[in-house]
């Protein structure tokens, strides 16, 4: 076998080999193997940046639970102040001074309502009014025509929604201790509406601080335990992650606390899988080095010093890529999409910081015995192992057939790009975001069963009010409208029904009885304009509520171009519309940027897209087989429109990461050996530590599945499986055997330093 693919075997050795080793070292002078000079120096500088991040970690630590409270779960904060609905609520804002959310109750009793039914849901609204828990006064308690539901639509603060929720499900325990009543009739009482699934949301949150981190972290550990069969080390590169994390948790709190960066659980569960996967990859790069190090250098510090040497441009090269392609998202409309891009950079900067600083100091101060039981020891340049190891045999298998075995492997993983079409993301009804239970699910399918599906959440219409008239004829033509009314300050309620025929229906006198005929009320104008309340078919948060919205924007703004639709449907479907818009342009430069990076690290035009393509190839593998899961086997109705962007962005920028590690080491060996036998060399040396850097990678982000958000769970899926799928199998043989297969002309056109094959 070559002598490149030869590695040697490390021999378990006693604790004080490290001491005698560096004795050895003492009395050898001035040698490769003796210690650098001003050793005592660097011992005691590395000491303080021990220290130093031991320190960053105890002052980070309490934001760990603190950075909740600076996030925000609502979607109307995430959108550009350009989309209509945004507009449209300022335009509604005039029309009243409530800055209130609805949270509807609604009752079901298969019985059929009871006058004790209404009178207990009045009692409860007028409970939580005397307690300061409305934001306003609660409306009628409102029949269904099959006369078995109520529902009663309770004004919230939209800055403490889900305590307010919280407070209104605990009154409405105490009122129905039971779900069944003292005369045996079954009666159930749901919280609805948008305040109700803000609370459930919320709540599926709550674990992120604790529950998310706490298995990442024992999914690490397990799997470093496993890799480096030792107890210390494990520890050592887990405390490096969890002192990087805190110190990103410090600097993002502070930036959001200051209103500098919006961010909301989806960014906050992300930033934290982000920030230990990528400081683990780092790490487990420099032990290897590391390790490799002590094998030719008795002293610990001069292996440590190499081992920096060696890891700073690949670390320094991917994690500037990721931090380049995370500044893309800074080019969004979607806020939450854009503080993800700085939020997750920040992230990556602690990580590269902890993993070159924190870790290499531990190690150099330590020295062999972290590696206890089984510790390196240093032996001559021209001994070699009895046996080669997997990864040599791997290399040997792919000089063998290089062309056959990314061709077919090519193929394989072109498979599934026919069922990538399927993954559908043009967004899911808020109802489906919560995953397991949600009593705002179920209240919203009574609220379905017996009420108009849009009942308490109206689509809001600002129009002039002499196009009144032609704008209510127009919407009420449309399919998927129930009913609408105008507001008005003659009627009790605050509004008036309007017909389909755009006529407004007369409301009872509100003077002295003197036999006149009900009075039409007159709509409430400001600047001109008066507010129409159209009332939807379908649930407000479906997509067929967001089709029937693009229908009346399509219908008024032809009578009125200053007519703005808004409401929480249009809400919903202006989000989904920025989100599409964003992924269509961030996508495309994310690729120019890793390609420009890679061009400049390789020295080469054609070796980084062919590395992009490869990207690419498992991302699209990744996402179709993803489609075929969620559509086949879990059944999920879609996808966000966001969650192929971000999962773009964290399968091909730190897809890009093993590449830089092995193709970086291959030009490094390549200088040397030439292309051929430099990438056999390069895949044995880092082939351990890349499928262990994807593993660990893979298994942080499975833990983003212990949350309950649709959202978090198909990111996770993705992602985990693309990364497997790149590190196992794209990294250690397509790209080895596609390289192989080329040869030298894979620098092209800057091959003049690589020898020929």
């Amino acid at each position: 076998m070559p002598h490149f693919l030869l590695t040697r075997t490390p021999q378990p050795s006693h604790p004080d080999d490290d001491r005698d080793a560096e004795r050895s070292a003492d009395e050898a002078g001035s040698g490769a193997g003796a210690p650098v000079r001003g050793r005592k120096a660097l011992l005691a500088l590395f000491a303080v940046l021990l220290v130093a991040w031991v320190g960053i970690a105890g002052v980070g630590g309490p934001y760990f639970g603190k950075i909740s409270d600076v996030a925000t779960n609502d979607r109307s904060s995430f959108l550009p102040e350009s989309a209509e609905s945004t507009r449209a609520q300022e335009a509604i804002d005039r029309f009243s001074d409530d800055d209130a959310v609805p949270a509807i109750v609604v009752l079901e009793n298969s019985d059929g309502i009871t006058d004790d039914d209404a009178q207990t849901l009045k009692d409860l609204a007028a409970s939580l009014d005397d307690d300061g828990v409305l934001a306003a006064d609660a409306s009628p308690t409102i029949p269904s025509e099959d006369g078995r539901a109520l529902e009663l639509i309770l004004p919230v603060s939209s800055d403490a929604t889900a305590e307010d929720v919280e407070s209104i499900r605990t009154a409405i325990a105490d009122a129905f201790p039971s779900s069944t009543d003292d005369s045996g009739t079954a009666v159930t009482v749901h919280v609805t509406g948008p305040a109700g699934f803000a609370a459930d949301l919320s709540e599926a949150f709550a674990g992120i601080d604790g529950i998310l981190l706490l298995v990442a972290l024992i999914a690490v550990f397990v799997i470093l335990v496993i890799v480096y069969r030792s107890p210390l080390l494990p520890i050592i590169v887990l405390f490096t992650s969890v002192a990087a994390l805190a110190a990103s948790i410090f600097v993002v709190w502070h930036l959001a606390d200051a209103q500098i960066l919006l961010v909301n659980g989806q960014v906050q569960g992300i930033l934290f899988i982000l920030v230990v996967g990528a400081t683990t990859d780092y790490s487990l790069l420099v032990v290897a080095r590391f390790r490799d190090a002590l094998l030719h250098q008795p002293d610990r510090v001069r292996a440590g010093l190499s081992a920096l040497k060696g890891v700073l441009e690949p670390i320094l090269a991917s994690g500037g890529t990721v931090i380049a392609s995370l500044l893309v998202l800074l080019l969004t409309d979607l806020a939450s999409t854009r503080a993800l891009g700085p939020v997750a950079a920040i992230g990556i900067v602690m990580a590269i910081l902890a993993a070159l600083t924190f870790l290499p100091a531990a190690l150099m101060v330590i020295g062999r015995a972290v590696f206890w039981p089984f510790q390196p020891k240093s032996r001559p340049a021209s001994a070699v192992a009895e046996r080669a190891g997997v990864w040599a045999r791997i290399a040997g298998f792919v000089a063998k057939r290089p062309r056959m075995i990314w061709i077919g492997l090519v193929i394989i993983l072109a498979l599934p790009l026919l069922a990538a079409p399927q993954f559908k993301a043009s967004g899911v009804a808020q109802s489906e975001f919560v995953l397991g239970e949600s009593e705002a699910r179920d209240g919203q399918d009574v609220l379905s069963a017996h009420f108009p599906g849009g009942s308490g959440s109206p689509t809001q219409v600002v129009v002039g009010e002499n196009e009144l008239d032609d704008a209510a004829q127009a919407i009420g033509r449309l399919g998927g409208v129930e009913s609408m009314a105008v507001t008005t300050e003659d009627s009790p309620s605050g509004t008036a029904t309007v017909t389909a025929d755009g006529e407004i229906e007369a409301a009872p006198s509100q003077g002295p009885p003197m036999g006149d005929s009900p009075s039409t009320p007159t709509p409430t104008t400001v600047d001109g304009q008066v507010l129409l309340e159209v009332t939807l078919s379908d649930a407000a948060d479906s997509l067929a509520a967001e089709e029937t919205v693009t229908d009346i924007r399509d219908a008024v703004h032809p009578l009125d171009a200053d007519a703005l639709v808004g409401g929480e449907t249009a809400v919903d479907l202006d989000t989904n519309t920025t989100a599409e818009a964003d992924r269509t342009l961030a996508i495309p430069l994310i690729l120019l940027v890793i390609t420009v990076i890679l061009v400049l690290l390789l020295r080469s035009l054609l070796a980084p897209l062919l590395l992009v393509a490869l990207t690419v190839l498992s991302f699209g593998t990744a996402l179709g087989v993803s489609a075929l899961v969620f559509n086949h086997v879990i059944g999920f109705d879609g996808a966000d429109p966001s969650v192929p962007l971000y999962a773009f962005v964290f399968l091909v920028a730190l897809g890009i990461d093993y590449n830089i590690f092995l193709m970086s080491r291959v030009r490094e060996e390549s200088l040397h050996l030439g292309t051929r036998a430099g990438v056999l060399k390069g895949l044995v040396a880092t082939g351990g530590v890349i499928t262990s850097a994807g593993v660990v990678l893979a298994a942080t982000f499975a833990a983003l599945a212990v949350i309950p958000i649709m959202f978090l769970f198909q990111l996770a899926f993705i992602v985990t499986f693309g990364v497997l799928l790149d590190a196992i199998l794209v990294r250690s043989l397509v790209v080895p055997a596609l390289v192989h297969d080329v040869g030298r002309a894979v620098w092209w056109p800057w091959r003049k330093r690589i020898p020929r094959d």
